[in-house]
């Protein structure tokens, strides 16, 4: 049955369980953890191990809670670093790979809900201290086939101004989404706040009705994303560390960072951050990730994975993790000595590397037996990280 959105009750305690497999009962400074696996454990754990695994104290619940606003001064530096470079554009990366298709009922992610009312899988919850909760992007999905730009436009227009997108949309001589979803880029954020308001509500899903020529009031998904779930800080009390931070490439939009977070844990132990790369002018997710890790060894394992697999409700698509590339480092051979001072531009991500070097030095360095053949990393325009040949 479809409900009004604001009738969803606040969630208790035994919802929470459903999300939570426990809630420490300590009023401390709780771990973050899966099982049996540690924040020391150097490799992929066994698959035994879930999500109803993951066990969060009562102090990051209420951390969960407020938003993972109030973080310390270090804490905020090294976020503010993560995300004042920009290191996580998804350059070649385009709305095909998500796991968005024409049929509503296969879209489905699912966030664990904290103490705070309404539940932050709800798009009413708290939002930035401007005002905005959302971004202007709003992804809608399950139209019918034969509904048009201008039918689609018609139909959201009473909402604000808008225009209406999908991908390759300007190389495409079609006039219908050809996948049966579009983008909705309304001018205010306002706006995507009455069309979540006039949407209907079943099974924590945002339903809204539109005709086309053929098909009248059909119930296609409105998905917004929330600001808030762009960013999760698992412990505002440690600092973040660029050099324990992966980036992840490929990641499906509808994942939140809670749940990018969970899933890193679960597999190698040790989360502290999990951020969800947006768009600077609409906040809207790219498709890449980046992950910090509190220990070294964790790090090693994603890294070293190179690929990991994204299992999360009716998410299941495999991405890429590379190392986090800095372009502001020293060499950490000779500091800048051999280079007059230069930032390094390459970064080694082999294991027995994990060094910014100077060309002089790379070469100096893997011209050695058994490090001739690592690659180095670069930053690709401030972007992804790219592997690039080294030139004897």
């Amino acid at each position: 049955m479809f409900r009004a959105y604001g009738a969803t009750p606040p969630p208790s305690l035994l919802e929470l369980g459903s999300a939570l497999n426990t809630i420490s009962s300590s009023n401390g400074l709780g771990s973050f953890h899966s099982g049996s696996n540690s924040t020391n454990n150097s490799y992929v754990n066994n698959n035994n191990n879930n999500n109803d695994d993951l066990l969060i104290s009562a102090w990051n619940l209420n951390m969960l809670a407020k938003g993972f606003i109030n973080c310390n001064s270090s804490a905020l530096h090294s976020l503010a670093q993560l995300h004042g470079r920009s290191p996580y554009i998804s350059a070649g990366l385009d709305d095909s790979s998500l796991l968005d298709d024409a049929s509503p009922h296969l879209l489905s992610h699912h966030a664990a809900p904290s103490l705070s009312s309404p539940s932050p899988s709800s798009p009413h919850s708290q939002g930035s201290d401007n005002g905005e909760r959302f971004s202007r992007k709003v992804f809608v999905g399950g139209l019918p086939p034969d509904i048009d730009e201008e039918e689609i436009t018609a139909s959201f227009r009473r909402f604000g101004p808008l225009v209406v997108d999908w991908p390759h949309k300007a190389e495409s001589k079609s006039y219908f989404p050809p996948k049966g979803y579009a983008f909705l880029l309304f001018q205010d954020e306002s706006s995507v706040q009455q069309l979540i308001d006039a949407c209907i509500v079943d099974e924590d899903k945002c339903y809204l009705c539109v005709s086309s020529p053929t098909i009248k009031d059909k119930p296609v998904q409105i998905r917004p994303w929330k600001l808030t779930d762009a960013d999760f800080v698992l412990d505002a009390s440690m600092p973040l560390d660029p050099r324990k931070t992966v980036f992840v490439g490929g990641v499906p939009r509808p994942l939140k960072a809670l749940e990018l977070a969970m899933i890193m844990d679960r597999l190698y132990g040790g989360v502290c951050y999990a951020g969800i790369d947006t768009d600077p002018e609409l906040k809207y997710p790219k498709g890449a990730g980046r992950v910090a890790f509190a220990s070294q060894a964790s790090y090693i394992a994603a890294i070293s994975a190179r690929f990991v697999q994204l299992q999360h409700g009716e998410i299941d698509k495999r991405v890429e993790v590379k190392p986090y590339v800095l372009d502001d480092q020293m060499c950490d051979e000779c500091q800048g000595v051999r280079c007059g001072g230069k930032f390094a531009p390459f970064f080694c991500a082999n294991v027995c590397c994990l060094q910014y070097y100077c060309e002089h030095c790379w070469a100096t360095i893997h011209s050695k037996p058994g490090r001739e053949f690592h690659k180095p990393l670069v930053k690709e325009g401030a972007d992804r990280p790219r592997t690039v040949p080294f030139r004897w």
